[in-house]
């Protein structure tokens, strides 16, 4: 009985071995570039979403300049009406994320096509890099491409989902301005609509590196440069854009600049 125990132990413990080397072997097949170049590309996504989000006092993003309009705007609903105007704005986000979410849908599909045909787009691929690695070295690139697509269609799925939220809200406003109940549920709509907003845009943060991770296809020092050339894009659109200067400009001042001479 004993003799058995020990048999069945020293068997599964070489099971345990070989699987261990076969992922040892597996890893082997990248370099310390890439995966310096992946390093670079999951710390460039989280890092730039807390920039964005948790911009200092001193500078904030576009965002969150974004955030105080869409508050403000939920409280200049209550004296509206009709409210034609605003049910139009809410319904021409809620097509906005059902887009992005239609189209991330359709690249995982292609994605996915990719992996059932890997032998054509290895092919492909080899053309272009003049690199002949394994199937399983393909397969991790797109699969990194995969989990970049599947949080931006997360993302834009949960954000149309607080967008219909914001408008069952909206509708709960009471339509005098002077109702006690009015101005604590504007003040609720609005930050569902800002929550919904943040989703939206960390969808589209997604969708920026899914794109930059496309480029490891071409190689490592490829990726990097993506990564690089993407975090200067997203950091100039919510800190250094006109559309920030735009928004930052002094309500006072905008109206004077408006003023004929």
């Amino acid at each position: 009985m004993k003799y058995n125990q020990f048999t069945d132990l020293a068997s599964s413990g070489q099971a345990r071995y070989r699987r261990i080397m076969d992922w040892m072997d597996r890893v082997a097949l990248f370099s310390n570039l890439d995966v310096v170049a992946v390093g670079l590309l999951l710390t460039s996504w989280i890092v730039i979403g807390l920039a964005v989000e948790n911009p200092p006092k001193n500078r904030p993003s576009v965002s969150v300049l974004m955030a105080q309009y869409r508050r403000e705007w939920m409280v200049q609903m209550i004296s509206r009406d009709p409210r034609i105007f605003d049910a139009q704005i809410l319904s021409s986000l809620r097509q906005g994320t059902a887009f992005f979410a239609s189209a991330t849908m359709i690249a995982i599909g292609g994605s996915l096509a990719l992996l059932g045909n890997m032998e054509r787009f290895i092919g492909v691929a080899s053309d272009l890099t003049l690199d002949s690695d394994p199937a399983i070295v393909w397969e991790v690139k797109v699969l990194v491409l995969l989990i970049f697509l599947s949080s931006a269609f997360l993302k834009f799925v949960w954000s149309n989902r607080l967008f219909g939220y914001c408008a069952v809200l909206m509708a709960a406003v009471p339509n005098d301005p002077d109702h006690p109940k009015g101005l604590p549920r504007a003040r609720k709509a609005g930050e569902i609509n800002i929550t919904a907003a943040k989703s939206f845009n960390r969808g589209l943060r997604s969708t920026y590196f899914a794109l930059a991770s496309t480029v490891w296809l071409l190689g490592a020092g490829a990726l990097i440069g993506a990564v690089i050339f993407t975090c200067l894009v997203l950091l100039r659109r919510e800190f250094a854009s006109h559309s920030r200067a735009v928004l930052m400009l002094a309500e006072e001042a905008a109206a004077q600049a408006d003023m004929p001479d």
